[in-house]
């Protein structure tokens, strides 16, 4: 056995409502129940630095609730007024992202603008490491360049704090890479197109681990600047209870929201941000509607589980598209899906298990439906769908077939004409329902090829390793913790 770890999170996803964090949930858990974890883990959900996310800016949403397994800061470094501090961010990520078109002059300028934002971050960093006796980091999705200054800022914290060998690092935890995420911002990139002399990756220090997500990101590294090489630790699913049967917080979360557990659940599990399509999906179901209630079956409810405070003008539009499709009394925006079920307001708002469990439990289905083909690196909704043993409907995106491999049949959805995946998908649904063989084998054939596909044993071994690193090396070897906070 290892030792016990203290983590700390830094997230350059920017919200805690992220697909990414209920992922690094799925690895905590396993970590806690294999005895290597303490928790609370630290927490910096990058509130402070991604000043597109204006809502959420800089310290998140009032009155934001945290499982008791995450323990998250608001500090602000920078002493700044909030509107000039985000005018200075997004002037900086533009710039990195066109760093190919600038003078000299200007990337030196550029450069200057990076490091006097960065130092403030680095005093910061270094503070919350020692507060809270991190052995290890988990830095997700800092390698893309929404915030460079504190890109560098942790790496320089990290160089003084596991300096002189002690025991422990960074694991750089990416799940989108500068090539593969082709986020459009008005005619240019959000991102560049690789990495730039103005954008850190892992490998420069000698406490850096480096994981990704799938084999094509791992060959995407291959042609970054630095001799670090990633292991690919595939997305860990959770676990869904073998139980189909629902508890009362089930019963009382569809109350609250107008619904009855005859009502088919279809879940759309992804934000409200425009890159995933969430109008495309609200088309479909819109067609699923009028085929339910053309066959005189219940009513289909559609759960998207993103903020509509996230991307405003984005949701403006799918609220728009809803209305206009007469469709807004069987749509419900969740605000947010929460790392764990709680109750708020004396209404439950539930985690993405317990919705998966109801998606499963009415005879629901799954809708993973983004716009673009290439900002996608895996998309879990297929994967969520086969967990739930409930079908899927995918638009046409590049790493369905790379991630998938042809092994997870699922409906796949054209966006000018959704009447066809609607009608197929409600046949399948109503197929399982009715135990339909051919309906059910595709169901659990399915299932079986997302527990090959995203095993946790990767991510298990890579925690062991973790774990093993800060064992007490023999005398003299130079590797030991110090420094304020030590616990050990």
């Amino acid at each position: 056995m290892g030792s016990m770890m203290r983590w700390g999170l830094v997230s350059g996803d920017g919200l805690p409502v992220s697909g990414l964090l209920t992922v690094f949930r799925n690895v905590v858990d396993h970590a806690v129940d294999d005895g290597v974890l303490h928790t609370p883990v630290a927490a910096d959900l990058g509130y402070s630095w991604r000043a597109d996310k204006a809502d959420y800016f800089p310290r998140g949403m009032a009155g934001s609730r945290y499982p008791h397994w995450l323990t998250v800061t608001d500090a602000v470094p920078v002493d700044q007024e909030r509107t000039s501090l985000m005018a200075e961010l997004t002037e900086i990520r533009l710039a990195v992202a066109r760093a190919a078109t600038l003078s000299e002059v200007e990337t030196r300028r550029l450069r200057e603008r990076i490091d006097r934002l960065a130092r403030p971050y680095e005093e910061h960093f270094t503070r919350w490491l020692s507060d809270h006796d991190i052995d290890w980091v988990i830095a997700v999705n800092l390698t893309l360049s929404d915030a460079v200054p504190v890109n560098l800022a942790l790496r320089r914290a990290a160089a003084r704090y596991w300096r002189d060998g002690r025991p422990g690092g960074v694991l750089y935890w990416d799940h989108d890479l500068f090539g593969s995420c082709a986020i459009p911002e008005g005619d240019a990139r959000f991102y560049p197109p690789a990495p730039n002399s103005l954008t850190p990756v892992p490998g420069g220090l000698p406490s850096d681990r480096w994981a990704v997500v799938t084999e094509g990101l791992a060959e995407e590294a291959a042609g970054y600047p630095t001799a670090s090489r990633p292991r690919v630790t595939p997305n860990v699913l959770p676990v869904l209870p073998e139980s189909p049967e629902l508890d009362a917080r089930h019963r009382e979360f569809l109350v609250d929201n107008g619904l009855t557990d005859r009502q088919p659940v279809v879940l759309v599990p992804v934000r409200l941000f425009r890159v995933k399509g969430v109008e495309i999906a609200v088309s479909v179901f819109a067609e699923m509607l009028r085929t339910a209630r053309d066959a005189g079956d219940p009513d289909p409810a559609l759960l998207v589980f993103g903020s509509v405070e996230e991307d405003p003008p984005y949701a403006a539009e799918v609220l728009d598209h809803v209305r206009a499709l007469d469709v807004t009394g069987s749509v419900r925006f969740l605000d947010g899906v929460p790392l764990t079920s709680h109750r708020e307001d004396d209404r439950w708002r539930l985690d993405e298990i317990d919705l998966l469990r109801i998606c499963r439990a009415t005879g629901g289905a799954v809708l993973f439906t983004p716009n673009l083909p290439d900002v996608e690196t895996v998309g879990l909704g297929p994967a969520l769908a086969a967990l739930a043993d409930v079908p899927c409907a995918v638009t046409d995106y590049d790493a369905f077939e790379s991630v998938y491999q042809g092994r997870v049949t699922c409906v796949v959805a054209d966006p000018a004409e959704p009447r066809g995946a609607a009608a197929a998908l409600s046949r399948w649904m109503a197929g399982a329902r009715a135990g339909d063989r051919d309906a059910v084998e595709a169901l659990r054939r399915n299932h079986e090829a997302v527990r090959a596909l995203f095993p946790s044993a990767p991510w298990r071994e890579l925690v062991r390793e973790m774990a093993d690193s800060l064992r007490p090396s023999p005398v003299g070897a130079g590797a030991h913790r110090s420094g304020p906070g030590s616990h050990r």
